[in-house]
Order: structure tokens, then C-alpha cells, then sequence
């Protein structure tokens, strides 16, 4: 019998300036993937199953007839990547901000789940989360 397929996900963003972009992203600890990067376009790594795909806007266009979201003034998705622990997402959104991202709000604690979010330079929202291990098994005390 043979696995399922595991799809991988790839969710591309519009950027003004990719070498900036990915000078960001790489402050962060993220790499790329030079076989699928050039000047239009680099590929996050940012699991084995999961890239961001950053496309330079002129190239973004070129693959949808909508306008491009002004992502300074309007929300076109929210980003969530979970971390290993709570230290973990306090680092992230240090390194966001020292990175020239700016990082929204106060940490948010739920309990079982703590967050924080930061806007890339093109101002894409990124949030950055621990789940305790129970919570992520589903029990929710």
C-alpha cells in the first residue's frame, strides 16, 4: 500500500523589494532555495512541506487578473507559523524587528497558546506561536 501524497504548500507574496525581502527573512534564520530564486522570485524554506514563495510585484501580477492588495493599509492573509517554545516566538519577533519589521501589539497569552505577530517589510502579517503540546492533541483543559 502506498502513502498519500503530502502536499506541500506554497503561498507566494507581492514584494516591492526582494533582495530587502529576503535580507529580512534570512536576519530571521530562514533560507532559500537557490534552484526556484532569481530576480523575480525566491522560495522560503520554511519547512520541508511549507515555502513562501516571494515574487517581485510585477512578476506577482502575471499570475492573477485582481489588483494587488496594498498590504499597508489592508489585511490580505494572516501567516501563522508555530515555534518550539515560548522563547522561541519572543526571539522571532525580536529578530523581526531588529530586522526593520514592525511588530504588532503586546504578546498574546491564551493559556494553552501564546503568540506574537510582525509585519514584514512589505507589510505582510506574520504570527509567530507556541502551542502547548496538550492543546495541540487537542485537549483544551
Amino acid at each position: 500500500m502506498t502513502e498519500p501524497h503530502s502536499p506541500r504548500m506554497f503561498v507566494n507574496l507581492p514584494v516591492k523589494d526582494l533582495p530587502a525581502t529576503m535580507a529580512f527573512f534570512s536576519h530571521l534564520g530562514f533560507r532559500f532555495e537557490p534552484r526556484f530564486t532569481n530576480d523575480k522570485a525566491a522560495c522560503m524554506v520554511i519547512s520541508e512541506w511549507n515555502y513562501a514563495m516571494l515574487l517581485t510585484e510585477p512578476f506577482f501580477q502575471g499570475f492573477t487578473a485582481k489588483a494587488i492588495c496594498d498590504s499597508a493599509t489592508s489585511t490580505e492573509v494572516l501567516i501563522a507559523l508555530s515555534m518550539e517554545s515560548r522563547a522561541r516566538v519572543d526571539e522571532m519577533a525580536a529578530l523581526a524587528l531588529e530586522a526593520g519589521g514592525k511588530v504588532e501589539d503586546a504578546p498574546k497569552d491564551y493559556g494553552f497558546m501564546y503568540q506574537r505577530a510582525f509585519q514584514d517589510p512589505d507589510g505582510h502579517n506574520w504570527e509567530v506561536f507556541f502551542m502547548e503540546p496538550a492543546a495541540a492533541e487537542g485537549d483544551h483543559g
